[in-house]
C-alpha cells in the first residue's frame, strides 16, 4: 500500500493551517441589467489567489429585466438575492447583501469590476489591525483607450496611497464597522459609500487606500448624455452628502461643494445678466454685457485651464491629454451644478431623485471621484 511521504504529509498540514487562520469573506456584487459583466465578474473572485472556500460570494440584483440573475445563479456557490423595490439604490443592495452573510470581512463589488487575483491577500493585510475599518486598492478602468469619458474616470478613480477621507463602491469593509454603524443609507441615489464612509471614520475607525491593484472596472461611457448624466448625479452626491456632513460638523466635501457653486453659479449668473443686457442693444448695456460674460467666463475657468503643466506632471500625461482634462476640469462644474441645484429643489418641495429600474442599469456604479 503506498504511503504519502513524511515530508509531503508535513507540508500539507502547514499550508492546510495557513489557509484555515485566514479570515472567510463574503463578497457582495450589486447590478441590475448586468447580463454583459456579473459572470465575469463572479468569475474572477473565483480565480483569486485565496481559498475558495473561504470566499462566499453573493449577487444581490436590484430589479433586472434581462438574464443577470440566470447566469449568477449558474455558477456553483453564488448566493442571489433578487429585489424588487420600487426605487433601485445601491444601499438597498449592499445592505441585503452583507446582511445576509456572516464573515468578519465584506468586499463590496459593482458588477461591472474584475478583480485583481492578488487583492484579498493585500487586503488582509492592510486591514488586520484594529482600528482599521475599511480598505481600498487602485481601481483602474477596463477600456480606457475606448471613450473620453472613460479615459476621464480612469484618471479620477484612485487618491493617495494611506488613510484617506472616504472609499468608494469598491471596498472590503470590517462587519464590525457595519454593524456599529448601521451600513449603507438606503435611500441616497449617490454618494452612499462616502457618506458611510464618514460615519464609520466618525465612529472610531480609519480608512486605508492600500495603493495596490484592487480592480478594473467597465464604465463603458460612451456617450456625451452619459458623461452629462453622470456629472449631474456627482453634484446631486455633493449636494446631499455635504449636507449631512455640515450637519455633524465636518468640512468633508465643502470645498467641492463651495467650488461648484463659485464656478459653475458663478458662471451661469453672469450670463443669466448678459443676456438680456445684450438684447438692449445700448453701447453701455452691451459693453456691461460683455464685461459680465468675461468675468463669469473667467470664473469658470480659472484656475485649472490654466494647469496643463500640473497635470503633465502630476498624471503623467502628454500635453494634448492634459489640456483635454483641463477642459473637463474647468466645464465639469456646469452640470454638477444642475445635479447641486436639483437636490436642494427637491429637497423644499419633498420630492428627492427616485431611481427608476429602466434607467439604474448605468448608473449603479456610480464613484464621486
Amino acid at each position: 500500500m503506498h504511503k504519502e511521504p513524511p515530508a509531503m504529509t508535513h507540508l500539507s498540514d502547514k499550508t492546510q493551517a495557513i489557509e484555515n487562520a485566514l479570515p472567510h469573506i463574503d463578497c457582495v456584487l450589486i447590478g441590475i441589467n448586468s447580463e454583459k459583466t456579473v459572470g465575469r465578474c463572479i468569475e474572477s473572485i473565483q480565480a483569486a489567489d485565496y481559498p475558495t472556500k473561504r470566499l462566499h460570494i453573493y449577487y444581490v440584483d436590484g430589479g433586472s429585466s434581462d438574464a443577470s440573475i440566470t447566469i449568477a445563479k449558474q455558477y456553483e456557490g453564488v448566493i442571489t438575492i433578487a429585489l424588487r423595490p420600487v426605487h433601485p439604490t445601491p444601499g438597498l443592495g449592499r445592505n441585503a447583501g452583507w446582511k445576509t452573510g456572516s464573515s468578519p470581512l465584506i468586499q463590496f463589488l459593482d458588477s461591472d469590476t474584475i478583480l485583481d487575483p492578488g487583492w484579498f491577500s493585500s487586503a488582509i493585510k492592510a486591514i488586520r489591525p484594529e482600528k482599521i475599518g475599511a480598505v481600498q486598492g487602485l481601481l483602474s478602468e477596463l477600456y480606457p483607450e475606448r471613450s473620453f469619458y472613460n479615459w476621464i474616470g480612469n484618471l479620477e478613480w484612485n487618491g493617495l496611497k494611506g488613510e484617506c477621507e472616504s472609499f468608494g463602491g469598491n471596498v472590503i469593509v470590517k462587519r464590525e464597522a457595519l454593524e456599529m454603524t448601521g451600513g449603507y443609507d438606503e435611500e441616497m441615489v449617490g454618494g452612499e459609500d462616502p457618506e458611510l464612509s464618514r460615519r464609520i471614520i466618525r465612529a472610531g475607525w480609519k480608512v486605508i487606500q492600500a495603493g495596490v491593484p484592487m480592480a478594473q472596472h467597465d464604465l463603458a461611457m460612451t456617450r456625451f448624455k452619459q458623461y452629462l448624466r453622470r456629472s449631474f448625479r456627482t453634484g446631486y452626491a455633493f449636494a446631499a452628502v455635504r449636507k449631512l456632513e455640515r450637519s455633524a460638523g465636518s468640512r468633508f466635501w465643502q470645498y467641492e461643494y463651495r467650488k461648484i457653486i463659485i464656478k459653475g453659479g458663478g458662471f451661469s449668473f453672469s450670463l443669466l445678466l448678459a443676456i438680456p443686457l445684450m438684447a438692449v442693444g445700448a453701447p453701455a448695456a452691451s459693453i456691461t454685457a460683455l464685461a459680465l460674460a468675461a468675468l463669469g467666463t473667467a470664473l469658470l475657468l480659472n484656475p485649472r485651464i490654466f494647469k496643463v503643466g500640473q497635470f503633465m506632471r502630476e498624471q503623467q500625461l502628454a500635453r494634448k491629454e492634459a489640456r483635454s482634462y483641463a477642459w473637463h476640469c474647468s466645464l465639469v462644474v456646469l452640470p454638477q451644478l444642475a445635479g447641486l441645484l436639483r437636490y436642494h429643489i427637491g429637497s423644499i418641495f419633498n420630492q428627492p431623485l427616485r431611481n427608476r429600474p429602466a434607467r439604474i442599469a448605468s448608473e449603479i456604479s456610480v464613484q464621486t471621484p
